[in-house]
């Protein structure tokens, strides 16, 4: 009983709040909460050789293994809790600020918030396995994960 209350819990989905380049269709950051934060760091901090595992055989091990007492040992999770994230499109964490945003906008050459749109995409394991992937092939993991066409 305690292992299918375990698995419910992974089953769930969080989510992130991208913000979308209207001219380049990139994603310039996401914003996220701590539980999306310690999910995705959960998986990046997993052993190569278990990413490799998993990578291979996705579909059959992902619900065993993400509902395991081992994924969840680390229950307090890694970052503070009432905390906004900035996550960049090349997976890049850090505590969201307002002088971040206005930062990372005049990095792209981006003048004011008219420039971006927002979309709400779901994070679970899924999603969190295609980043995982993506994160080994390219340096747009947001883009490339959530606005493939």
């Amino acid at each position: 009983m305690a292992s299918s209350s375990i698995t419910a819990k992974w089953a769930n989905k969080t989510s992130l709040r991208l913000s979308i380049n209207k001219k380049t269709h990139k994603v310039m950051y996401a914003q996220a909460r701590k539980e999306s934060v310690d999910f995705l760091f959960k998986i990046f901090f997993l052993p190569l050789g278990t990413i490799m595992k998993l990578l291979q055989e996705q579909r059959v091990v992902l619900c065993d293994w993400f509902g395991s007492k081992e994924f969840i040992a680390a229950d307090s999770g890694f970052v503070k809790d009432e905390v906004a994230y900035m996550i960049k499109d090349d997976l890049e964490v850090k505590p969201w600020s307002p002088a971040d945003t206005l930062t990372t906008l005049s990095e792209f050459g981006l003048e004011d918030y008219d420039d971006l749109e927002e979309k709400v995409v779901s994070l679970g394991t899924k999603e969190g396995m295609m980043l995982l992937k993506a994160s080994f092939e390219c340096k747009e993991v947001l883009t490339t994960v959530f606005l493939a066409e």
